[in-house]
């Protein structure tokens, strides 16, 4: 018999068969439960329950509670849409990540009106409080069914399904394909809130129907939402794709290429300060810095495994001149060229996707004695991914972006050493830029994939090695199956920003495969060869991408370290211009970014604009300051923080900048 086991550990069977809401009512009729669960997977309580196994209770407290709401209200929402607009031909309905979204393709265009009568219609339906009942039909059936009600984006999933039966959500009059699970009642849907249209390809595909895009969000009560659309409102303001436009730190535009960033001058400085700094640690920590060329032989990368296997995700081969027209000769087609360049018969160039296959080559280049272990090589390195067009966003989803980037050949004694020096770097990276919420996260192997290269022996020992260094060190953590890199498991840091939102950065990897793909050696000390372990590191990830997140996490105002001008002169009028020049003169000798006002300027909108343009300090220079050889020091938030020598004011500016506050 099924068994269901409560929150205080009491343990009960239920009547197979019989919908599960009933067991509940009968043995915990307060339990707050929304569903069940066993194993990874839910199950709503109207499912008839199965033969046998072990439920525990979801309830609105459950982490996963929120997604089973909102995949509910999505299908609410739809309801609604379908009663407003009876011609409307349904796609798919899916919770993601902070809410849910619908794909409809109708003939009338909506607008941002129509969120709200669609809104009161849900109410509606939530008020009726119809019940979420699961059906199956055969698949022909199933197929008959919604060709007959013109839902032909439903035959086309249904089609792609696997099995012999289809399963249906009814409520009320409304019923749609769906795998669930949902709500017991539309009632129980909690707070809700339409957010958006906008338009999407079916199946991302922009050969296909351009439809509209519903976005909203749900959660079980009105604070919860509140707080979650103030941290919308406040994530907007902090949209790094408009304060880098605003303040001039990067630039986007087609002419280049979707996803290609280019730096301005002002985001140059944020990131020449990063790598300077984290260039200094490395160098002191024993690292050798490299630089290796932007494409490789698409034989390296079969070796290493990038090719083809991830060839999706990666810009087409390169061919050179003399192959070309040798392939030209023999009237090679450009679909032969591809089919014999991925079977290894024709070799090209890649546009480097990683860049651990080059520093293995240069591992390789020498010989190397236990002695000379570890060997550490780091590069600022560019790579390349051929992301899909939907996916690109701003600097922290791009097509070419660099990482702080560093492979570590060392022995098996020296690896857990190795990996809690390179987690102790990261975990300073963090903490400095002020990123102190972190998750740590082990990402293991997923048995069942084909994805992955290497022995279940190797990878037994990678991950237990990475295990025994998080447990040493004393950092919380979680495993998470099917999340680890091809070649080996890693160590994810996942940081919640100031606003609460969540980001994957730095990241350290243990890798036993490539140098066993690629033949590494060192002479032990018994004077035999043996195989390195690598460690592969990257404490900032993509510079692109981190630069991205600390704009939104700083709001554009980055410590006086960062800041691409640190301090501003403010001349009151233009009588002080000259002693204001020498005031920019000795800032500018000290080694501090210091830019100038023009002199004619009011001084009350000097000093707006540089607080717009989210500068540090400001140095007011008036009458009284240029006659006692002083400046009247301002910070952009806490305002005048009083008259001081210009040489004063260097020592303090270089000791903050010397603690990175």
């Amino acid at each position: 018999m099924p068994t269901l086991i409560l929150s205080d550990g009491s343990r009960h069977t239920i009547p197979e068969g019989r919908p599960i809401a009933e067991s509940l009512r009968i043995i915990a009729a307060k339990s707050g439960a929304v569903a069940v669960k066993t194993g990874d997977a839910m199950l709503d309580l109207y499912t008839p329950a199965p033969v046998e196994g072990e439920f525990t209770l979801v309830t609105k407290e459950s982490p996963e509670s929120l997604e089973l709401l909102r995949h509910s209200v999505s299908h609410i929402m739809a309801d609604a849409v379908m009663r407003l607009f009876p011609k409307v031909k349904l796609a798919i309905g899916p919770a993601i990540e902070n809410g849910f979204y619908y794909d409809f393709d109708m003939e009338q265009k909506l607008i941002p009106e129509d969120l709200a009568r669609i809104e009161e219609e849900m109410r509606r339906i939530v008020k009726e409080n119809a019940i979420f009942r699961r059906f199956e039909m055969p698949r022909a059936e199933a197929l008959a069914r919604v060709r007959a009600e013109g839902q032909t984006y439903k035959a086309e999933l249904i089609e792609g399904l696997e099995g012999d039966t289809v399963s249906f959500y009814e409520s009320g009059k409304f019923t749609d394909v769906c795998r669930g699970p949902h709500l017991a009642r539309a009632g129980f849907a909690g707070a809700f809130k339409l957010l958006n249209i906008a338009g999407a390809y079916w199946r991302g595909d922009e050969k296909n129907a351009m439809l509209q895009r519903i976005y909203g969000t749900a959660f079980w009560n009105e604070t919860a939402l509140k707080a979650h659309l103030a941290q919308v409102e406040e994530a907007k303001k902090r949209d790094h794709r408009i304060l880098g436009k605003q303040l001039e730190l990067f630039h986007l535009t087609d002419v280049v290429g979707p996803g290609l960033v280019l730096w301005m001058p002002k985001g140059s400085i944020v990131r020449m300060e990063l790598e300077n700094w984290i260039r200094r640690e490395l160098l002191s920590r024993g690292y050798d810095v490299v630089y290796t060329p932007h494409i490789g032989r698409l034989g390296m990368y079969r070796t290493s495994g990038h090719f083809p296997y991830y060839q999706d995700s990666q810009y087409p081969p390169l061919i050179d001149r003399e192959t070309m027209k040798q392939l030209a000769d023999e009237k090679c087609s450009c679909g032969e060229l591809c089919n014999r360049m991925e079977k290894g018969e024709v070799d090209g160039y890649l546009l480097k996707p990683m860049n651990c296959p080059h520093h293995i080559q240069i591992y390789k280049a020498s010989q190397h004695s236990y002695r000379d272990l570890p060997v550490r090589l780091a590069e600022f390195g560019t790579v390349y991914r051929f992301e899909q067009s939907g996916e690109l966003g701003g600097m922290v989803r791009v097509r070419g972006f660099t990482q702080d980037d560093a492979h570590l050949f060392c022995t098996p004694e020296q690896l857990e050493g190795e990996i809690a020096s390179c987690v102790e770097l990261t975990k300073l990276v963090l903490e400095t830029l002020g990123l102190t919420d972190v998750v740590v996260r082990v990402s293991l192997r997923g048995p069942e994939s084909g994805k992955y290269v290497g022995s279940a022996e190797n990878w037994a020992r990678a991950e237990e090695n990475l295990r025994h260094v998080v447990k040493n060190i004393g950092m919380p953590y979680t495993e998470v199956v099917g999340e680890a890199a091809f070649y080996g498991p890693k160590i994810d840091f996942i940081v919640r920003d100031c606003i609460g939102r969540q980001w994957q950065l730095g990241t350290v990897q243990v890798d036993y495969n490539l140098p066993e793909r690629f033949g590494l050696e060192y002479i032990g000390a018994d004077n035999a060869p043996h195989q390195p372990v690598m460690v592969h590191r990257a404490p900032f990830g993509s510079l692109e991408r981190f630069v991205g997140i600390l704009i939104e996490h700083y709001a554009g105002a980055f410590p006086l370290w960062l800041a691409p001008e640190q301090v501003r002169v403010l001349p009151i009028s233009e009588g002080q211009a000259e002693y204001a020049q020498g005031v920019l003169k000795g800032l500018r000798a000290a080694g501090l970014r210091a830019e100038i006002a023009p002199a004619n300027e009011k001084i009350g909108a000097k000093i707006r604009q540089a607080t717009m343009d989210k500068v540090p300090y400001m140095v007011v220079v008036g009458a009284r300051e240029a006659e006692q050889g002083q400046v009247a020091l301002r910070h952009r938030t806490q305002g005048d923080l009083g008259a001081m020598k210009p040489e004063e004011l260097v020592e303090r500016l270089k000791r903050e900048i010397a603690e990175k506050k």
